[in-house]
Parts: C-alpha cells; sequence; structure tokens
C-alpha cells in the first residue's frame, strides 16, 4: 500500500505545489501524498477538478474527480451557494460551477460537464460499466495557522446519486442563474479503516491497467456499489453511527467452545419455563450496570400477566443529597435460541414504555441485528444490550467468584436465594424503595 487519504484528515495543500516534502508546516502535503511520477499533478485549484481521462479497456476512462468546497466563500457574490456536507450520514449536497452573468448552458461549464458525465457513468445499469466510473473524492477547504487558504480536509469517496437544476441568486441585486446541485453518497471506508489508498488512483491513471484489475485497489464499499449499483447504497454508506454496531457474528461465541457450551446450557436450562429466566437477566442486569461503576440496586421482577412490556425493574443512584437524582431501570428479559435475533421491533417495544429520567436493559441468550443497534444509535435510544456472548460470560464470571465455577448451582442460587421479589407493582415506584 502507498499513501493514503484518510477521512477527516487535514492536508497542506501549498502554492508551490512541491511533491518531495511529506510535510508541510506540520501537516501532510497534499501533492506528496497524491504524487504519482509519470502523472500530471493533481489538483484542488478549482470546485470540481477531473483528472484527464486515459483509453483504457476500449473507451475513455477517467480516473478521479477532486471536489473541493470553500466554506468562508458561502454566501458571496461569487459563490452564493451553501454546500451541505453531512459526513455522519454519508450525505454532500455539492453546488456546480454555473454562476450568475454567465450566459453558457449551466452544463456546459467546465465543473458541470464533468460531474453530469460522472453521474451518466454512476448511473450505468452494468458492473462492466460502472467499474470505469470515476470515483469522487471530495474535500473541503478549513482554516489553520490563521490561514484561510492552503489547506485541506479530505471528507471521504463518493458517488452521484442524484442531479437537478436549480435556480438561485446573486449579487446585491438578487440575479437569478440556474445552476446544478449534485446529491452525493459516502461510500463507507471503514474496512480500510477510514482510508483511500492513491494506488487504487494511479491504477486508474494507466492505460495498460484494465478496469478489474484497477478495481481489485479500491475499497471494499466502492467494489460493493460497482457490483449492485445503488441498489447498495444503503448497504455501502458511510454512516458514523455503523462504527458502534457490532456484528452479528460477534455476539455468539465460537461453536464448541466454553462460552457457546454455557450459552446453550443456560437456554436449555429454562427451555419451557422462560418466565424463570427474567431472574438471571435482572442479576446480569445488576452485575453489568455495578461494573461499569454504577450504583445499582435490583427491585423485583414483575409477573407473568400485567408486566407492562418490562420483566424486572432496578435503580439507579447518582450523586447525593441534592446533588443527587435516580434514575428508573425498566429491564427485559429474552430466553431464545442463541442463533435467533432480537430485532429493532423487538427493542422499540421497550422503548416506548421510557419515560423522562428512565433508562432501558435488554438481556437476551441471543443477539441483537445490526437493523436493531443502528436504530437505537441513530435515534439515541438510551437502553443498554446485553447479547448472549456477554450473558455467558458474566453468569461464568459469576459462577467462579461464587460457587466454585459451577455454572448450574450459579443459576440455583439466583432463582431460589436471592431476596429479589416477584411483584405487580408500577415501576415508578422503585424511586420510593
Amino acid at each position: 500500500m502507498g499513501e493514503t487519504l484518510r477521512v477527516g484528515q487535514v492536508l497542506r495543500y501549498a502554492s508551490a505545489k512541491d511533491p518531495t516534502e511529506p510535510e508541510i508546516d506540520g501537516y501532510a502535503n497534499f501533492h506528496y501524498v497524491t504524487d504519482a511520477p509519470g502523472h500530471k499533478r493533481a489538483l484542488l485549484e478549482s470546485g470540481i477538478n477531473g483528472m484527464a481521462k486515459v483509453a483504457a479497456d476500449g473507451r475513455q476512462r477517467r480516473p478521479a474527480i477532486l471536489i473541493r468546497s470553500s466554506p468562508w466563500k458561502a454566501g458571496s457574490e461569487q459563490t452564493p451557494w451553501h454546500d451541505l456536507f453531512d459526513m455522519d450520514n454519508g450525505l454532500v449536497r455539492y453546488f456546480g460551477d454555473h454562476k450568475a452573468g454567465l450566459t453558457k448552458s449551466p452544463g456546459t461549464t467546465t465543473g458541470n460537464a464533468t460531474l453530469l458525465d460522472a453521474f451518466t457513468e454512476h448511473q450505468a445499469p452494468t458492473p462492466e460499466e460502472r467499474a470505469g466510473a470515476a470515483p469522487l473524492l471530495l474535500f473541503r477547504s478549513v482554516s489553520r495557522l490563521g490561514k484561510v487558504k492552503g489547506f485541506v480536509e479530505f471528507c471521504g469517496l463518493g458517488v452521484i446519486e442524484r442531479a437537478e437544476r436549480v435556480v438561485q441568486w446573486a449579487g446585491h441585486e438578487h440575479t437569478t442563474f440556474t445552476n446544478y446541485v449534485y446529491d452525493i453518497a459516502l461510500i463507507d471506508l471503514a474496512a480500510e479503516n477510514d482510508q483511500v489508498d492513491w494506488d487504487w488512483i494511479t491504477a486508474r491513471r494507466h492505460p495498460a491497467v484494465s478496469d478489474k484489475e484497477a478495481l481489485a485497489k479500491a475499497p471494499r464499499g466502492w467494489r460493493e456499489w460497482v457490483k449492485r449499483g445503488h441498489s447498495a447504497l444503503p448497504q455501502v454508506r458511510r454512516r458514523v453511527a455503523r462504527a458502534r454496531v457490532t456484528k452479528v457474528r460477534e455476539q455468539r461465541p465460537s461453536p464448541g467452545s466454553q462460552r457457546d457450551n454455557d450459552l446453550r446450557f443456560v437456554y436449555d436450562y429454562f427451555d419451557g419455563r422462560k418466565h424463570d429466566f427474567e431472574a438471571v437477566a435482572s442479576a446480569v442486569a445488576a452485575r453489568v450496570l455495578k461494573g461499569s461503576g454504577h450504583n445499582y440496586r435490583e427491585g423485583w421482577i414483575t409477573r407473568r400477566s400485567g408486566d407492562g412490556g418490562a420483566d424486572f425493574v432496578g435503580r439507579i443512584d447518582l450523586g447525593t443529597g441534592l446533588a443527587g437524582t435516580s434514575l428508573v431501570v425498566l429491564g427485559q428479559a429474552k430466553c431464545i435460541r442463541p442463533d435467533s435475533l432480537v430485532s429493532a421491533e423487538q427493542i422499540a417495544r421497550v422503548v416506548a414504555r421510557l419515560r423522562r429520567g428512565w433508562i432501558g436493559i435488554y438481556v437476551t441468550t441471543g443477539a441483537f441485528s445490526e437493523a436493531a443497534q443502528l436504530e437505537m444509535v441513530e435515534d439515541q435510544y438510551p437502553i443498554v444490550l446485553v447479547n448472549g456472548m456477554d450473558l455467558a460470560r458474566e453468569l461464568r464470571g459469576m459462577a467462579r467468584d461464587d460457587h466454585g465455577n459451577d455454572l448450574a448451582a450459579c443459576l440455583k442460587h439466583i432463582l431460589y436465594a436471592q431476596d429479589v421479589p416477584i411483584t405487580s407493582r408500577r415501576p415508578e415506584e422503585i424511586l420510593l424503595a
């Protein structure tokens, strides 16, 4: 792997354009990172910078389009629009380069013509055609060292979802003119640690390198988009929330491992008497919350009927006296097959029961679907998720600490020896207990 561009990285874009120094003024040198001996320099002189096309695979291939947004110019007479960079949700709304006073068609300006050409490629119906499509590398100008010019932040890799004409105004007299605006989907680069390898772009610049060979160097999300087209965007779009999502396979113990055996033992132990599992879930919830440093107090297990969507209740105490408060903890226990998934709808039902000052905890022998986790993170649900592997780990820890490493004895103790009552009291009553 050669030099890379990392999302969020600030690079020095010096006017000398010297590619020999790795750093300038303490920042990575843009021209060093993007240097490709034998090829012209990559530039960000304009807002839309299309690299020269090369003849490859019997057609013209544009290696890449480098886009720069200058927020400090937004709202000015020359740049009356405001580009939108929503990097958390993988969306950039970028305005083209037509301006007030130009008599030519908005689609014939250099930048718009370049992006409209790329848009056609990005809408191509086959993987073979999309393999040659120009990737968009997005940057925005940032201020550093007291300067508004000379520094750019790399914002990611994108494809054009939509292009539309819009009417804008500019100047003191509010002169109207027509321009294009582009909705660009940022591609998820998590598999590459949020980086783009410049060797990929260099390969695309070489006429002897086929689209297929160049594609092998592309980020995984880009390859998936080439394979499936825009139907893949919901899965490959950059979303920061995904960084907090745990893959289903990572929530399950390795087959045949001690933890896998423990989890299956727990499931079999409560098969046919799932209500008893609620006491175990309450005990595990207490261990998890106390282990993270909270002052947690177990309350009670709810009755089989009329539980109002909660299986157990607890309380977290924060601070003391006038400087303290308490949170109601509403617990849900779900003893399901270890290879089963808890859906977003199931978590949402628990969240719907929460009031202000309440949090939830969901304990299961299964795993949480990635869609459920994503919804939880994006909607900021106040709920703690304990999957089957975490459950098995906590129970084995309890067995090792207090029951001679005997898991069966640990479960019996939770069920019959602990003083956690079963009651139909309302959850808010825990604040008075």
